[in-house]
């Protein structure tokens, strides 16, 4: 018989609640006259910061360089709470950057990251302590594609949290410029199906499906074997679902200028809200309407809301789902 998954499943007592794999990235963002403001970026980074604000435990698993950016992100990071015990500053080697220029097509994007401190990680490189510290470890398919000694790196600290009763938290941030269909969606797939919770975006999902129904995605990464479904669909809303139920929670009306951010931001608050409460549809209302205030803002991690604003937005607010029948 199918049971009900809570966060009463994960691991009771633990320092960290969730806690972040990834490559952190130094904006340089384009503002209207031209000229470039600096700021944070790094989908894993984005999501504990994001976890952090709406009122979890979180901590980086990281390497930087040696270098002024790397000492940035880590005062960035002291200051909203996040834990830095597992970052390393690796001398020689350096911090990651990206460029956001803006024109009438939208955001365009411009890396330097080759070679960075965090695509150097490896698998001998993974600390088993601060997993096993963790209630949940997330992950994502950047940190798979970015190089192939961080994709073992991430496979590494799955290991390690199923063998420590550790959930695992994958969002697949697909990245065609770093790695191609084929490899992406074997890679991914196969740290997937050792995961408890995968967070798809609906055109990622719809490339490494191959599916287009927002049901046949869900199903076909429950059949992986995950516990949890998040599948974010833009202005369609979101479709959570475990094995035996489902439910779409419908987009909020706001007034959007940015959604650079957003999935990051859905991630954080939606684990954040998983280990403070039972109830993982409370997590999914509750990271619905945190990605939906991040919109209303510019900027990854300026536009993060805070569990204040979280909470205020819901009140006034109320959300609109539909609740399916159990799946069989």
């Amino acid at each position: 018989m199918k049971q009900q998954i809570t966060s009463s499943d994960l691991a009771a007592g633990r320092s960290i609640n969730v806690i972040c794999l990834g490559e952190p990235l130094y904006e340089f963002n384009q503002r209207s006259d031209g000229l470039f403001e600096t700021g944070f970026g790094g989908d894993t980074s984005n999501c504990a910061i994001a976890a952090a604000r709406s009122g979890a435990r979180s901590a980086m698993l990281t390497h930087l360089g040696d270098d002024a950016f790397a000492k940035s992100f880590i005062d960035m990071w002291t200051n909203e709470g996040v834990n830095t015990d597992a970052v390393r500053m690796i001398p020689g080697q350096e911090t990651g950057v990206y460029f956001v220029n803006h024109d009438n097509e939208g955001h365009h994007y411009t890396y330097r990251r080759k070679n960075s401190a965090a695509s150097n990680l490896d698998s001998p490189d993974i600390d088993p302590q601060p997993i096993q510290n963790a209630q949940i470890l997330h992950v994502s398919g950047i940190s798979q594609a970015i190089s192939d000694s961080a994709a073992e790196a991430v496979n590494a600290a799955i290991r390690i949290a199923k063998e420590n009763g550790t959930w695992i938290s994958y969002d697949t941030n697909l990245r065609l410029n770093l790695l191609e269909l084929a490899p992406s969606r074997d890679r991914f797939h196969n740290a997937i199906q050792h995961c408890d919770i995968v967070l798809p975006g609906y055109d990622d999902a719809t490339q490494l499906t191959q599916l287009t129904d927002p049901n046949d995605i869900v199903d076909f990464y429950l059949n992986l074997g995950c516990r949890v479904v998040a599948l974010t669909m833009g202005a369609q809303g979101v479709l959570v679902a475990t094995t035996t139920e489902r439910r779409t929670y419908a987009a909020y009306a706001v007034d959007s200028i940015d959604a650079n951010g957003a999935g990051d931001t859905f991630d954080g608050a939606f684990l954040s809200e998983y280990t403070k409460t039972s109830d993982i549809w409370r997590a999914a209302e509750f990271a619905n309407a945190a990605a939906a205030l991040s919109t209303t803002r510019s900027g990854a991690v300026r536009s993060m809301p805070h569990r204040a604003d979280i909470e205020t937005f819901l009140e006034n607010n109320p959300t609109t789902t539909s609740n399916n029948n159990e799946q069989e």
